[in-house]
């Protein structure tokens, strides 16, 4: 490669880095190096919906260990997507938008115009979707969203034993708008995966405005009085580049690369960075915390005939509910999984019951190991520290056991073969939980949006107290929406791309 000077650099290959390279360089007269520790072509099981499970701990995977948690006493394998298009070329493929009471709570550290509303319009703008309400879904978005078609039987039948059992059933579960249970949107298009590199990189990779570099590890970002200027990145072969950026440096390294990166380039909370054995650039107190992911467990039941075999991605249907109060955002969410295989039980004709508090009010950090950019950082997501987090996932058992129970399944023959009815009063759930508790996969919230000293960036995304930098990737928001957050990020990356190209 012969450039050295680009007008935006960009870090990260992921979810919201291949949105931010294809509508930057849609502006011919900019430069855009795109930089990615991994590779460029994903794992041949990524284009099988089914097979999203056995992604990971693979090479796609560059997640890990979280510390030991205090709660469950259990170390809990975190993923993290390599390659382009990040996490979204090994996740579930589930594409719904947070409720809208969800996002009201954006706000708490002072963010300006992040409202359900303010994003609308970049929900619209990433999708195709031919359903729903045409006021809030999209039709001419790069990626084609639609429910599973045909649902698995198995979960056609969980659904009604939801209706059954009193719950609203949605219209359109994916928009934000409705509490109930329903299909949810899904980013696969004709059988295969749809992945943020399928719709957004991979078209634009002809442009001779975009420069991409894979498997190159960046290091630091560099910073000379007050600006940030560029980067140094490692390439496989060990090579030291320097690149500089005329305009900005965007981060989009993902919820846990983000703020260990700024970290390890001597920007967040000074004292730590001193303690593991970096330059302080900037003192950024709040980088790193505020760290928020999904607990995620629930109820295996054995069925006494076939259960068909997946077509799609396990987890078609999905609940969103409140438990704690009748307005407001919703806490709960139950998942209608066609096997438990995606949990690592290899026993045939078994499905899932998944339930997890889905507006969690637990908190934890991301912390530095070592100064070195390559050692993966001490992630430590409190999973279920908050009482209330444990409450919302005990109430979440009593309603997925009351569904499961529902006669639309009486023709399944079903028995619950795990945790087992006599494990049936609180105490004994409890343990349940704490010992089969697993992560969702949705580390957001250490570069927090805000106005304040408990934010990171500002409500443009620019890293407070330094120019020319931003982040624009799940690490900015202040707290979790109500579902999976991929559509989410999808919204911030294209608004971020917005507030980039207006300066």
């Amino acid at each position: 490669m012969s450039r050295v000077n680009y007008d935006y650099i960009i870090v990260g290959a992921g979810t919201a880095g291949s949105v931010l390279a294809a509508r930057l360089t849609e502006d011919t007269d900019v430069t855009v190096l795109l930089v990615e520790g991994g590779g460029a072509t994903p794992p041949a099981a990524s284009a099988n919906p089914a097979e999203w499970q056995t992604l990971l701990r693979g090479p796609a995977d560059l997640g890990g260990p979280t510390t030991a948690q205090a709660a469950t006493g259990t170390e809990i394998h975190m993923a993290r997507g390599r390659g382009i298009g990040g996490s979204s070329t090994i996740n579930a493929m589930t594409f719904l938008r947070g409720h809208r009471d969800s996002y009201a709570d954006w706000n708490q550290f002072g963010a300006k115009s992040w409202t359900f509303d303010d994003l609308l319009p970049y929900f619209k703008r990433s999708e195709t979707a031919s359903h729903g309400d045409a006021g809030i879904r999209g039709t001419d978005g790069p990626l084609i969203v639609a429910p599973a078609s045909p649902l698995n039987e198995i979960t056609i039948a969980l659904l009604t034993a939801a209706i059954q059992s009193g719950y609203r059933r949605a219209k359109d579960i994916s928009g934000g708008l409705e509490i109930g249970f329903g299909p949810s949107d899904l980013t696969i298009v004709n059988g295969i995966r749809q992945s943020a590199a399928d719709a957004y990189l991979l078209p634009a990779l002809d442009r001779p405005n975009l420069y991409l570099v894979t498997n190159a590890v960046v290091q630091r970002v560099l910073v000379e009085n007050g600006q940030c200027t560029g980067i140094q990145y490692r390439t496989s072969d060990g090579e030291l580049t320097t690149a500089l950026a005329t305009a900005e440096v965007v981060l989009a390294a993902g919820g846990i690369g983000s703020p260990h990166l700024l970290m390890t380039s001597g920007i967040g909370p000074a004292e730590h960075l001193r303690a593991t054995g970096v330059d302080v650039v900037l003192d950024l107190p709040a980088v790193g915390s505020n760290l928020q992911d999904h607990a995620l467990t629930g109820i295996v039941y054995k069925a006494s005939r076939e259960v068909p075999a997946a077509r799609n991605n396990h987890g078609e249907i999905i609940g969103v509910l409140r438990t704690a109060a009748d307005v407001g955002a919703p806490d709960l969410q139950i998942v209608f999984v066609d096997s438990a295989a995606v949990i690592g039980l290899d026993v045939p004709d078994t499905y899932l019951i998944a339930v997890c508090p889905i507006k969690p009010h637990s908190r934890g950090t991301i912390r530095l190991a070592s100064p070195d950019a390559d050692t993966p950082p001490l992630v430590n997501p409190n999973y279920l520290r908050d009482e209330r987090d444990m409450r919302t996932m005990l109430e979440g058992f009593r309603i997925a056991r009351e569904i499961g129970t529902a006669r639309a399944l009486d023709a399944w023959g079903a028995k619950e073969l795990a945790p087992g009815r006599r494990v049936s009063d609180d105490d004994a759930v409890r343990a349940y939980v704490q010992a089969t508790t697993s992560s969702y996969y949705h580390p957001v919230g250490a570069c927090a949006i805000g106005e304040s000293e408990e934010s990171v960036v500002d409500s443009a995304l620019r890293v407070h107290g330094i120019g020319g930098l931003r982040v624009v990737d799940a690490s900015v928001m202040p707290s979790l929406p109500s579902n999976n957050p991929l559509a989410t990020v999808y919204a911030i990356a294209e608004r971020g791309a917005e507030l980039i190209r207006n300066g």
